[in-house]
């Protein structure tokens, strides 16, 4: 039997078909390269085309596989800093352990995470604990897997006010090239997706949301073409009249250069329309 997927990677397919291969309103720069002694850097900049600000953040990490244990030090443009520290397999079999720290100079602020996943065959479950000077929270999930069927809970409580300030339940159903699921979020949001590839060449997804007490659907349909081993189109539309598109393109190994536009249909005269421009360097 196979290892069922965590809550948050549920219905990951559709979302990836919706949202990876489009960078609308940014121009964005991605760099990855790994030292000699097997440090791995990886460098973001984006400036927002709308308001004109620019993000970056410089990532660091650092795999000691001899003892299962992976050291993470993050930095943005906001100033803040963080501290990652996780050990899997180590413990027990199929058991990760995180540490996750972040601290801003500029404020003082802090906070910590312990972060646990244990993952085997049907089975998928995590317990993270947000420490807060108010109390902590405590934010739990577990997956469960048979012959293609999932069903996931995920749920929140805060010690603090002593109740459940999230209780999320999901189904769904998984194959090879064929995955449907479904999920309702503190009893009033209610979502759905499907996700289908059709050949080697063509992916497809649909989703669906509703909110109790809004009479209103929201629905959406996205698609990916391969043109070769170099080159794929992606295409989006939703019941909003937004139309994205999408072109991604490797001009050499480790180099990939994706353009994107997002009009919209409902004022196509008046302009607002979005486009985006991503290099990612990889070496």
């Amino acid at each position: 039997m196979a290892i069922p997927p965590s809550y948050v990677d549920l219905g990951k397919s559709a979302r990836d078909i919706f949202n990876k291969g489009y960078g609308f309103g940014l121009v964005k720069l991605d760099v990855k390269t790994k030292s000699a002694s097997g440090v791995e850097f990886t460098t973001s900049g984006s400036s927002n085309t709308d308001t004109g600000k620019v993000n970056g953040s410089l990532e660091t990490k650092y795999k000691w596989a001899e003892y299962g244990l992976t050291f993470t030090e993050k930095w943005n443009t906001d100033n803040t800093l963080g501290t990652e520290i996780a050990i899997e397999d180590q413990i027990a079999k199929g058991l990760k352990l995180t540490f996750d720290t972040t601290f801003s100079p500029n404020t003082g602020k802090k906070s910590g995470k312990i972060k646990s996943a244990y993952k085997r065959e049907c089975l998928n479950l995590g317990c993270d604990v947000d420490f807060d000077f108010a109390g902590p929270a405590i934010h739990g999930s577990a997956v469960f897997g048979y012959e293609g069927w999932l069903a996931g809970y995920q749920m929140t409580f805060d010690s603090a006010k002593s109740k459940l300030t999230r209780n999320n339940f999901s189904v769904g159903y998984k194959t090879g090239d064929f995955q449907l699921h479904t999920n309702v979020n503190d009893g009033s949001e209610f979502g759905g997706s499907i996700y289908q590839k059709v050949s080697d060449s063509l992916e497809t997804a649909v989703n669906l949301a509703w909110t109790a007490g809004s009479n209103s659907t929201r629905f959406g349909i996205a698609a990916k073409y391969k043109l070769d081993s170099t080159a794929s189109i992606s295409a989006k539309v939703n019941n909003s009249s937004l139309v994205g598109v999408g072109y991604t393109q490797t001009l050499r190994p480790g180099v990939k250069l994706t353009l994107s536009a997002l009009i919209d249909g409902k004022s196509i005269n008046a302009g607002g329309h979005k486009l985006g421009l991503g290099l990612e360097l990889e070496a």
